[in-house]
């Protein structure tokens, strides 16, 4: 699946959610369903600076160049997040992640029902993806 094809997903299956109480719910029954990183992998290193909450996010890059990510976060909403994000560019090259429009946050809405510092820590989470597939792409 591309990373467009998910972020229609994503935006079908909010769509089916009207009230914000209950998106919230969702976003939280995502970050529930999020693998828990290893603590050996919560290291300072893998800690994304200018989120509130703690946010860790590990990628690894397979045979065919797809990186995969993993991520938690000591916060329920913020590991929701992070699930979304993580199901969206998980498996792709580091060009089509660097290439991304993430456009399904502003979609869903997700983007006007954050606070400001919510809304930084999502940007931020974006930023350090981003920097993996930088990072792996220069590697290669």
């Amino acid at each position: 699946m591309t990373i467009e094809q998910r972020q229609q997903e994503i935006v079908e299956e909010f769509s089916d959610i009207d009230d914000w109480m209950d998106r919230y719910g969702y976003i939280i029954d995502l970050g529930n369903a999020l693998p828990p990183l290893p603590e050996a992998l919560k290291t300072p290193d893998r800690l994304i600076e200018g989120c509130q909450s703690r946010v860790w996010l590990d990628a690894e890059q397979d045979a065919e160049g797809r990186i995969n990510f993993r991520a938690d976060s000591d916060a329920i909403i913020v590991k929701g997040i992070i699930s979304l994000l993580v199901s969206v560019l998980s498996g792709h090259t580091p060009d089509e992640i660097l290439d991304a429009q993430l456009h399904f946050v502003d979609e869903i809405g997700l983007s006007r029902h954050l606070s400001p510092t919510r809304s930084n820590g999502l940007l931020a989470m974006i930023k350090q993806m981003r920097v993996y597939a930088l990072a792996f792409k220069a590697k290669n």
